[in-house]
């Protein structure tokens, strides 16, 4: 019995040449501390891959317009409900493939086809001339980007278990900023008078050959082996609750986060006479900017301490339950005028970012935890599948609801954007109360 045992110890001590998953290993049997490098790739090539979901929003609304294919200003939001719904859409048809690749041939490979994906799709999405053509361009990008699902996993493997919250946390930090800086971006750069398509550059950085590049070469028994643990583990990931709970808990809040981000940006330039805050551009840009400086503080310095004390569950009920009263108040932020305006608007984005980024954050950890390491980018797969069918859901909703909102201003219930952020609210009281048992298991 000890010779079996010590047997199996030196099995599990053998690293194989050329093996990811080996790499891993080897990497944090001999770093027990926080793997810096690492993670700065992560936080990297994580804001490549969210800079351009969002960037579209503050000139979104005049691109539509200047396509000329809504008949009224009030239909605006109804078409630009469905570009920002496409990225997510075709997203959500590649997800899990993406992430069965990463798991079969590694991380890097999928990676780095991500990126690419990024600078042509989104280069493209700038020269659009017309509606189709956006539409399009905004399709294919989701399509082939399947950058997250398998960054998401490797965050959690580089790490020790004691530190997969700071590196879950990096992942929602650049993701979180990246949706924030990117808006800021396309704010600070748009024109709102022109449709101008020659100003649209991106710059896609350079990713480090430390990441996990290629398979092992096993032989011919321990392929058929590996082959066949594959196809079972795939299958039951579909059986495994509490990794199954926390996704769809994930897609609750995320319908949420994505419609609140199409119609923050639509209310905040749309005219005052209609509700909105008569913003520009540039002030969205403005607001978006500072909201990512104080989500970076908060991620980086704050949300690992809490997640310790508090757990990710705890967290991600406190961030919806401290939600609901601030959208309560937007309409009425919209009476403000001046100095006053620009302090709670910024507050409040502030804060509402920082609560739907600890949300994201402790819902990340709950699915990879429930996972095995050789299960993770299947079930990042997944998650990013279902998430990207709950966000494409999201924009053409938001629009629409918009759209609505806007055509009922004289309405004796919740008139104009006060039905808006109601609405907003109940999807968030729906995510709140999925947060308990029995429906959402944490794995232990």
């Amino acid at each position: 019995m000890v010779d079996n045992r010590e047997a199996l110890l030196d099995a599990e001590n053998k690293y194989f040449e050329n093996c990811p998953g080996c790499k891993i290993k080897l990497l944090k049997d001999t770093n027990r501390g926080v793997p810096f490098k690492h993670l700065f790739y992560v936080w990297i090539v994580v804001l490549a891959a969210a800079l351009p979901i969002s960037s579209l929003f503050p000139f979104l609304y005049f691109m539509i317009r200047d396509f000329h294919i809504a008949k009224r200003d009030e239909d605006i939001g109804y078409y630009a409900g469905y570009v920002g719904s496409s990225f997510m859409f075709g997203r959500a048809l590649t997800s899990i493939l993406w992430g069965m690749i990463a798991d079969r041939y590694g991380r890097k490979p999928v990676i780095l086809f991500g990126l690419l994906s990024v600078v042509i799709f989104n280069t493209l999405f700038g020269l659009s001339t017309n509606f189709w053509v956006a539409v399009s361009t905004r399709f294919l990008l989701g399509s082939l980007c399947g950058i997250l699902g398998p960054m998401r996993a490797y965050a959690s493997e580089v790490c020790h278990k004691e530190y997969q919250a700071l590196g879950m946390s990096i992942i929602s930090t650049s993701w979180g900023i990246g949706l924030v800086i990117g808006p800021a971006l396309g704010g600070f750069l748009a024109q709102e008078t022109l449709h101008i398509h020659r100003r649209n550059v991106k710059e896609s950085d350079e990713v480090n050959d430390a990441l996990v590049t290629s398979t092992c070469e096993p032989n011919g028994n321990e392929k058929v082996q590996i082959e066949g643990r594959h196809i079972s583990s795939q299958h039951s990931l579909w059986k495994n609750w509490p990794l199954m709970s926390s996704i769809i808990v994930y897609c609750v809040f995320q319908l949420h986060d994505m419609a609140y981000a199409e119609i923050f940006s639509l209310w905040a330039v749309s005219p005052r006479k209609n509700g909105g805050l008569s913003y520009s551009s540039a002030d969205v840009g403005e607001v978006l900017a500072i909201s990512g400086c104080g989500l970076l503080l908060f991620q980086l310095f704050l949300y690992p301490f809490i997640e310790r004390n508090l757990g990710p569950v705890m967290v991600s009920r406190l961030g919806a339950v401290l939600t609901i009263p601030l959208l309560f108040t937007y309409p009425f932020i919209a009476m403000l005028k001046g100095l006053s305006l620009m302090l709670l608007i910024d507050s409040a984005s502030v804060l509402k970012n920082v609560l739907s980024v600890s949300i994201t954050t402790g819902l990340f950890l709950l699915q990879n935890r429930a996972v095995k390491q050789e299960q993770r980018g299947a079930a990042n797969g997944i998650s990013m599948s279902a998430m990207s069918l709950f966000k494409a859901v999201g924009p053409a909703a938001g629009g629409l609801l918009f759209s609505w909102a806007q055509n009922r201003g004289n309405a004796f219930f919740l008139p104009g954007d006060q039905m808006v952020f109601f609405i907003l609210n109940m999807t968030e009281v729906i995510g709140l109360l999925m947060t308990f048992q029995p429906f959402l298991i944490a794995s232990t």
